[in-house]
């Protein structure tokens, strides 16, 4: 199974929601999970993962990962060419890296790193940012290119997005 997060920061709470799916080509979701919770701690430039982490962790504690489960989140996974760690990072390690954790970042980070992959897809000339732990990034790579839809963002990605905002 596949479980991706996402959350979105209203103003008096975080909304962590998290779509699992089959498989890479899933154009609908098999179940929804989602958590409202107080936000922790204030937004801090470049330590993202301390506002974050603890919303989809407590997400994730209602939910019975099995062995060869994937997980996506929004963001990065490495920072830079030493293996920085972003979201996808410290949830890697958070899970003793027992799953492999992949992110896709709308953005791009401006260190440069080798384990980064772009992704165009569709017609769109903007790319997305995949990094990875857990499982090869060029293979995390070719996972992104081949989720469903047409667009730069993947069906179940958007539709993601558009529920942690609800």
């Amino acid at each position: 199974m596949i479980y991706a997060f996402d959350t979105y920061y209203h103003k008096d709470y975080a909304n962590t929601v998290c779509i699992a799916f089959e498989d890479w080509t899933s154009e609908k979701e098999v179940e929804t999970f989602v958590e409202q919770r107080e936000i922790q701690s204030a937004y801090e430039s470049g330590a993202f993962y301390k506002r974050e982490l603890p919303c989809i962790l407590s997400l994730l504690s209602k939910i019975r990962l099995k062995e060869g489960d994937i997980i996506i989140v929004d963001g990065y996974v490495t920072l830079d060419n030493e293996g920085k760690p972003g979201l996808g990072g410290h949830l890697y390690e958070a899970l003793n890296q027992q799953y492999a954790v992949i992110g896709i970042a709308k953005n791009e980070f401006a260190a440069p790193d080798s384990n980064r992959r772009i992704v165009y897809r569709g017609e769109s000339k903007t790319p997305l940012f995949v990094t990875a732990k857990g499982m090869d990034s060029d293979q995390a790579k070719l996972n992104v290119e081949h989720m469903h839809g047409s667009f730069r963002i993947p069906t179940l990605l958007k539709k993601l997005d558009q529920l942690s905002r609800e």
